[in-house]
């Protein structure tokens, strides 16, 4: 017996096909047709259409919806100036993404909490088990974004990129039912991880992705891939790869770190010290520049 939750049937049995079709290229074409240029007169209707359905609040947006010219415009939105703030102060972590809160605790024998009754490991998560000792007794975060969500991804504390790395993997939903369903979802799927020394320590940020989510841009690296929208992860043929930054880019809390193009899920590591403010716990909607912990 296991008192692990299970997904719906209709969760179970979409799941188990997606493990036999090939997610990479089918989230590459559905970020194609993203990409697909709208003709003005069709964006309201189009766009507009997409954003009552999902709820995305367009209030919240620099520009009105005809001005975005593709559906992965209208994903990758900047806010208005000044909609988020961030406490000042040392060893404060904030939120850096807008989304909501999926679990919350201290490293543990190097195990983090995935859902109830399901865990992984920091060395799969970072596919490196020389750095997981760190994080030992630490904090980790795990936020989740929806298709309504702002999907830019900020910096959590001030200091220093200093490495990256992209880890290729599988695309399964990472929607609440497949976390649920999945073992070890976030540590399988296609991720990109970023280290940030700061006050607090290294804190590592983990850019998961999804089915339909397969691209994550890097704004702290924009030729890593090209260009400064041009996607790290997801590429054809690309494999496990490390960049390390002997002059380290410095780091405001709050400048934009990475981007996700659709939505997906942010996995935060913090190295022991800092602690999660009270109200930071499981199903919590955060926004950017919140703290998380203190």
């Amino acid at each position: 017996m296991t008192d692990t939750p299970r997904a719906s049937l209709p969760w179970r049995a979409l799941l188990w096909g997606l493990r036999f079709t090939p997610q990479g290229m089918a989230s590459r074409l559905v970020g194609a047709a993203a990409r697909i240029p709208i003709p003005r007169p069709l964006r309201r209707p189009m766009l507009g259409g997409f954003v009552r359905a999902t709820g995305i609040r367009m209030d919240e947006a620099a520009r009105p919806v005809e001005a975005f010219g593709s559906f992965d415009e209208l994903f990758t939105r900047a806010l208005r100036p000044g909609l988020r703030t961030w406490e000042p102060g040392p060893g404060i972590v904030a939120s850096p993404v807008d989304g909501v809160i999926g679990e919350v605790g201290v490293v543990t024998d190097g195990r983090l909490v995935q859902a109830k009754g399901r865990h992984y490991t920091v060395g799969a998560l970072l596919a490196d088990e020389d750095q997981a000792p760190r994080f030992e007794g630490g904090l980790f975060i795990t936020i989740y974004l929806s298709p309504r969500h702002y999907h830019r991804i900020h910096t959590p504390v001030a200091g220093h990129v200093v490495s990256a790395r992209h880890v290729p993997g599988r695309l399964f939903p990472v929607h609440p039912a497949a976390v649920t369903e999945v073992a070890h979802l976030f540590a399988r799927n296609e991720r990109l991880v970023c280290s940030i020394d700061s006050d607090v320590g290294g804190v590592a940020l983990v850019a998961v992705g999804a089915m339909n989510v397969g691209r994550i841009s890097a704004t702290f690296d924009p030729e890593w891939a090209g260009g400064p929208n041009a996607g790290v992860t997801n590429r054809r043929g690309a494999g496990l790869t490390e960049r390390r930054y002997p002059d380290p880019p410095e780091v405001s809390t709050g400048d934009e770190l990475m981007a996700f193009h659709l939505g997906s899920t942010v996995v935060l590591l913090v190295p022991s010290g800092p602690r999660p403010e009270a109200a930071i716990t499981p199903g919590t909607e955060v926004r950017v520049g919140r703290t998380l912990a203190r």
